[in-house]
């Protein structure tokens, strides 16, 4: 009998929460549409239910704030301050509601009764902080955070006063807030670098980041930690300063050999962004530092290729001291590789490079790192003109890793191999595919092919210029760039006023830029730009005449000029976001 009544009772409860939680959400409705009178009877009626859910009661006297009920919404807060005096948060609210009404002293004189409360009741501190940064006080609630702090050393709310000093614009209160968090908890430190950076930008001369600077600075002096090193670097790589990063990071190392790893991944960032002097330093340290071959053996290989991309005249000796000296075998596997890449886009002997992948592929078990060295191999024999071959090997990888995304990079290579070979039906076939592929980089390079194919494809056996533009196309992929810039000037010369016109003079433009003939390459854009100022390549073509104009030809006026025609001209631009922080800069202001 008794299990009876118990389910009986539990029933009973059930199906009134039921009910209250249909009430609140009807009552939700009505509050967010504004329907205050409405939502009053339901908040009412759940608040005499349940006098102790402050939700409840706090929507209610809202309700009546936005109904101008201000005297019941005192009568209500201040009944219920008499019923429970120790909910010494309801002083903000009632604060608030003589606010509304424009009773500023009546106000002030609740909201300081609340922060005094915090002295007895510091668990309602934080609460009552709340509140006063959700009605703006936020001096108040800033005020009310530190009394908490005060009273409790163990309490932290850093990122809640950082948070209200950035909103009142008091950045540099901001970053010592941020700062002193990470003082007092280091593992805040990802946060922090998360929060603070929203307000950071790439300008090692931007206000906001010397403020933040000269507040790490003041830090590192007062209570000298490695985390200060840690934050200095993460700043000088977001101000792309990879050197002082680099100097930030030795401090590290000589206290921690365990830091080596920062330094490796520091000179990865500096050979991305071309700072090879840098990127070059940190390699060497992880070549004379590391106790793991793997690593030794990358840093060996991106120092190789910094020493390509630099036209260092002793890149062939110093491929041969590291096979003299560790020999050609598993272990300079990568470096092989590395050699064969050389061989053919460098050096322009493919052979020798196709040889030295095929021993390459006995030194591995890994179905990955063959899978690799296959499509280094197709690269290698498409780079020959050796179409069919090149279209093997990517295919094998491309069956073996279908949903895998050396399988997607295969089948581009495939799609990109029979455009070259003119077979276009079946490279846009490949590349219909592509263009839903989860790798972001491959879906846009498939994109790119599939509409420079299908808004050049010829019809009715008229020609189109897309053959001889694949030809180019494959030139420069030789990087034999004077005959691609040979063709292209047929393609412009015989087919003016195609589609193809356009695609041919950017192309040309983009190696005119390889070869620094940077004239030439403006010629280009601004004749683009007169075919059509609208056309697809606008976007484009602004963004890279104001680079040009600010990082190679030393005038930051016409910069200026093509990244405003993007911020006001092509406001859905994917490059929106640079061209307005560029300009900022060059202008030395801010634009909204």
């Amino acid at each position: 009998m008794k299990k009876i009544i118990i389910l009986f009772n539990l029933l009973v409860l059930s199906l009134f929460c039921h009910a209250q939680q249909n009430e609140f959400i009807i009552a939700e409705n009505y509050f967010r549409n504004n329907e205050y009178e409405k939502a009053i009877q339901l908040y009412k009626r759940l608040y005499d239910q349940s006098p102790y859910n402050t939700t409840y009661l706090k929507k209610l006297i809202t309700c009546y704030q936005e109904t101008e009920q201000f005297t019941v919404a005192e009568n209500l807060l201040t009944q219920k301050l008499k019923e429970k005096p120790n909910l010494s948060y309801l002083y903000v609210v009632l604060g608030y509601n003589f606010e509304r009404q424009e009773k500023i002293e009546d106000a002030n004189k609740y909201y300081q009764k609340a922060i005094e409360s915090i002295n007895k009741k510091a668990n309602y501190g934080s609460l009552i902080a709340g509140l006063f940064k959700n009605y703006s006080k936020l001096d108040l609630a800033i005020e009310a955070f530190n009394k908490v702090m005060e009273i409790n050393p163990k309490a932290n709310y850093g990122f809640q006063l950082a948070q209200i000093y950035g909103e009142k614009g008091n950045f540099e209160q901001m970053f010592k807030s941020y700062i002193d968090l990470v003082d007092k908890n280091e593992g805040y430190l990802n946060n922090v670098k998360r929060y603070a950076g929203k307000y950071l930008t790439d300008d090692s001369e931007d206000e906001n980041n010397i403020l933040f600077k000269k507040a790490l600075l003041r830090k590192s002096i007062s209570n000298p930690k490695d985390i200060w090193n840690d934050l200095l670097s993460w700043l000088f790589i977001r101000q792309k300063q990879y050197n002082k990063a680099l100097i930030q990071n030795k401090a590290l190392l000589a206290r921690n050999p365990d830091n080596l790893g920062k330094i490796n991944d520091l000179g990865k960032i500096a050979l991305e962004n071309k700072d090879y002097e840098t990127a070059e330093e940190c390699f060497n340290l992880i070549i004379e530092k590391t106790n793991y071959p793997r690593d030794k053996f990358n840093a060996i290989n991106n120092n190789l290729k910094i020493a390509i991309e630099t036209k260092q005249p002793d890149v062939e000796e110093r491929f041969s001291a590291i096979f003299k000296e560790y020999g050609i075998n598993s272990k300079t596997l990568f470096t092989q590789v590395e050699y064969a890449n050389y061989l053919t886009f460098t050096k322009n002997t493919p052979e020798e490079a196709a040889t030295v992948l095929k021993n390459a592929l006995n030194f591995t078990n890994s179905k990955f790192i063959k899978a690799s060295i296959k499509l280094k191999l197709g690269d290698v024999f498409v780079y020959m003109g050796k179409f069919n071959k090149g279209l093997i090997y990517f295919s094998q990888v491309q069956t073996l890793f279908k949903n895998n995304y050396i399988g997607q990079e295969a089948r581009f290579k495939v799609a990109q191999a029979s455009y070259f070979k003119n077979d276009f039906t079946w490279a846009k076939a490949q590349l219909k595919i592509l263009k839903g592929s989860a790798t972001q980089l491959i879906a846009n390079d498939a994109a790119d092919l599939f509409l420079t194919i299908s808004d050049n494809e010829p019809k009715d056996s008229i020609g189109t210029g897309l053959k001889e533009y694949a030809k180019a196309d494959l030139l420069a992929y030789q990087n034999k760039n004077d005959e691609a810039i040979a063709i292209l000037n047929d393609i412009i010369a015989n087919y003016r006023g195609q589609s193809i016109e356009d695609e041919a003079l950017f192309k040309q433009a983009q190696l005119f830029v390889k070869k620094k003939q940077y004239d030439e390459a403006i010629l280009n854009y601004t004749k683009i730009i007169s075919l059509d100022k609208e056309g697809i390549y606008a976007d484009d073509v602004y963004y890279h005449m104001a680079e040009l104009y600010n990082n190679e030809l030393n005038n930051p006026e016409k910069a200026k000029e093509y990244y405003q025609k993007i911020i006001f001209d092509l406001p859905s631009s994917i490059y929106l976001v640079e061209a307005r922080k560029k300009f900022r800069k060059l202008r030395g202001d801010d634009i909204k």
